[in-house]
């Protein structure tokens, strides 16, 4: 795995990947939420937490293909 530098700070690239995906989760929640499907869900933080895990990964793949 590498690291990233941030201005001399060398930081875990997974570090930078999961900040990229919560706030890509805060958007997908926002919408979900305006949307009104989360009377659809049965658990709501179960839900949160599988999407984060899926916008995590998506983000770490897509990162993984780019580089």
């Amino acid at each position: 795995m590498a690291d990233i530098d941030l201005y001399g700070v060398f930081v875990p690239a997974l570090l930078v990947w999961a900040v990229v995906a919560f706030l890509l989760n805060l958007v997908l929640r926002r919408l979900i939420g305006a949307l009104g499907l989360y009377r659809l869900v049965w658990h709501r933080a179960l839900f949160d937490l599988c999407l984060y895990l899926v916008c995590l990964g998506g983000v770490v793949t897509l990162a993984g293909r780019l580089t």
